[in-house]
């Protein structure tokens, strides 16, 4: 287990070229406060920038992903204060993380911990995951990228319900919908096996793919063509390309080295 980035509140271990990064606030259902979002995003960074991790995974436990933003903490804040705030810094921080990201669900995965496991780039979950953006509850509304990032994973009319009506979608309307890739019941079992098959593959093509893949939601379809066919020539130019193809053709396991 590595003390690089760990907080009473925020577990980070290794496991081969997979790193695991783990929210342990059980008492509060990981609700999401200001030292829990620092603490994995210092841990993601950490593990990011260790070339022997190669694919990462963020989990909660049983009961709950996250359960939502620190609702005590969130009311003290004003506007100003959420402006100029460290919540938005964790954020951001996060979304930068260059490795692949798999979230790791199980139970409640609501309101700021469902945009959390947005932001990672695969969900695996329990058949027992509760998925939902129920701020409307109490007044407020998704302030993470719930309104834009639900949208372009189920839909707008899905997210419509979800969003206006504070409902909650399983685990296989998650999968069903698209926000899930895969449910399991031995869901972190599933996440860390999905996360050691990519740790697998050539690192360069993986972070290019991750990259062309979050751009799509950018661009318009014929900037993405141009972006990706650059991508293409760049990794094909890889040494590992070049392990790649001829292993292929030599018919043996290739050795990426991450040139």
């Amino acid at each position: 287990m590595s003390e690089a980035g760990e907080t009473t509140l925020v577990r980070s271990e290794r496991e081969g070229a997979v790193g695991i990064v783990t929210i342990d606030r059980p008492d509060r259902l990981n609700a999401l406060n200001q030292e829990v979002l620092a603490g994995v995003a210092v841990a993601l960074e950490d593990l990011n920038a260790d070339d022997g991790i190669r694919c990462l995974v963020l989990a909660g436990g049983n009961k709950a992903f996250a359960a939502g933003a620190d609702i005590g903490e969130l009311a003290g804040l004003g506007p100003i204060d959420l402006y100029k705030g460290a919540r938005g810094e964790s954020w951001e921080r996060i979304r930068r993380i260059r490795k692949p990201l798999i979230a790791a669900v199980s139970g409640f995965c609501l309101g700021g911990g469902c945009e959390l496991a947005m932001l990672c780039d695969i969900i695996v979950c329990s058949p027992s995951a509760k998925f939902g953006q129920p701020e409307t509850n109490v007044g407020i509304l998704p302030g993470a990228g719930g309104t834009q990032r639900l949208v372009r994973a189920v839909g707008k009319s899905v997210a419509m319900d979800v969003i206006l009506s504070g409902r909650f979608l399983d685990a296989e309307e998650a999968l069903s919908f698209g926000l899930a890739a895969r449910v399991a019941d031995d869901w972190l079992g599933e996440a860390k096996a999905l996360a050691a098959k990519i740790a697998e593959q050539p690192p360069i093509a993986v972070r290019l793919a991750k990259e062309l893949v979050l751009q799509a939601f950018e661009l318009p379809l014929s900037g993405g063509i141009d972006a990706e066919r650059r991508g293409f020539a760049l990794a094909l130019a890889s040494e590992d390309a070049g392990e790649g193809l001829r292993a292929f053709l030599e018919k043996r396991k290739p050795h990426y080295r991450n040139r």
